[in-house]
């Protein structure tokens, strides 16, 4: 029997809610299918300031290294705010331990499901895109100065930097649509233009089969809520990435719908849903799940090759959808753990009638 080590880092707020779900979608997973996941809980983020005095314990990083993946519930909250040690500290410091360079965020929005969105159905319906976010380069880890008058932040990248962030892309695009969007702000930015250069000289050398296309950010953000369906995989730097997967995260209705997965060059990877720690609604069993489960299937996808489990926990969270079985956040009325519950019977339902 398949055994897989699991590192779960509840986090913050509605993040224990949300992980537990992740947890129970694994069990339920490891009892249809026959493997073992051995599940480890640590520390990160506010809580673990508060207990330990460290957003990311020596103990965590460990247990992180170790694990064949990590799953993450949420980090953050205004109990911290411009205290000197933040949460997201943590968050940073186990993508760079870990050394996971890509994000990877899809967004996708059903025919059925169209209706959900704050844009009109007919530019929304259908669209399916994947950006991939370079995660460890740029503005939010570089050099950064300040005195009383002034402060700067050092964008800095480097070519390798710029190469394997744009491969994961291409190689993305090749099993989708066949088609990369690079982002960038090349009329203006030096690091920008060192961008645009390396991929169109590694598309040239390498991907040639990939249509490749490129956008200023400025513009993209627009053409994301105008015409979203024209995009496959989007392929970006640290900050562009952040801005535009949080644009694109609303357009299906509810950023509790979606998931995302940090990944290296190991094939290790850090999954977590898309949404803050919401600290209003901790403890009320109102968070939506589901951006948690659909990282749980990106999480047996990447890092575990479990391809088979992936697609029936994501059949399963369909047929939940589809059934009307719903968070507040969609017009529902059911609470977090309902939801869980009837997406983990989706799965053994799914299984025994694949049996």
């Amino acid at each position: 029997m398949p055994s897989f080590n699991i590192v779960v880092l509840p986090g913050d707020g509605i993040g224990p809610e949300v992980a537990a779900a992740g947890v129970e979608a694994l069990k339920a997973i490891g009892e249809v299918y026959g493997h073992t996941f051995n599940f480890d809980e640590k520390l990160i983020g506010g809580i673990a300031i508060d207990e330990r005095n460290d957003p990311y314990p020596a103990d965590t990083d460990a247990a992180c290294l170790a694990a064949d993946a990590v799953l993450l519930g949420a980090v953050g909250g205004p109990k911290w705010d411009l205290q000197p040690k933040r949460p997201e500290q943590g968050l940073l410091a186990v993508r760079k331990s870990l050394g996971l360079f890509a994000n990877l965020r899809p967004m996708d929005v059903a025919p059925s499901q169209a209706f959900r969105s704050p844009l009109k159905e007919d530019i929304v319906s259908g669209a399916d895109m994947l950006i991939v976010r370079e995660l460890t380069g740029g503005l939010y880890f570089g050099k950064q100065t300040r005195t009383e008058t002034q402060a700067t932040d050092e964008c800095l990248y480097t070519v390798a930097e710029v190469e394997r962030v744009a491969r994961v892309a291409f190689e993305a695009a090749r099993k989708r649509r066949n088609k990369v969007t690079s982002v960038d702000k090349a009329n203006v930015i030096e690091t920008s233009r060192l961008w645009r250069e390396t991929i169109i000289k590694l598309h040239k050398a390498e991907y040639s089969d990939v249509e490749l296309e490129h956008a200023l950010v400025d513009s993209m953000a627009m053409h994301l809520v105008t015409r979203p369906k024209s995009f496959d995989v989007i392929v970006t730097e640290n900050m562009f990435g952040d801005i535009l997967s949080d644009l694109a995260s609303v357009l299906p209705g509810s950023i509790g719908l979606l998931g995302s997965a940090s990944l290296g060059a190991t094939g290790k990877g850090l999954y977590e849903p898309i949404h803050g720690s919401a600290p209003d609604i901790a403890g009320k069993d109102l968070a939506n799940p589901i951006g948690t489960l659909k990282s749980v299937s990106m999480l047996l996808r990447f890092s575990l090759n479990l391809s088979k489990e992936a697609d029936a926990l994501d059949a399963a969270i369909e047929a939940v959808i589809a059934a009307g079985q719903l968070t507040k956040d969609l017009g529902g009325t059911l609470p977090g753990s309902e939801v869980t519950k009837a997406i983990v019977a989706q799965i053994r339902a799914g299984a025994s009638v694949a049996a």
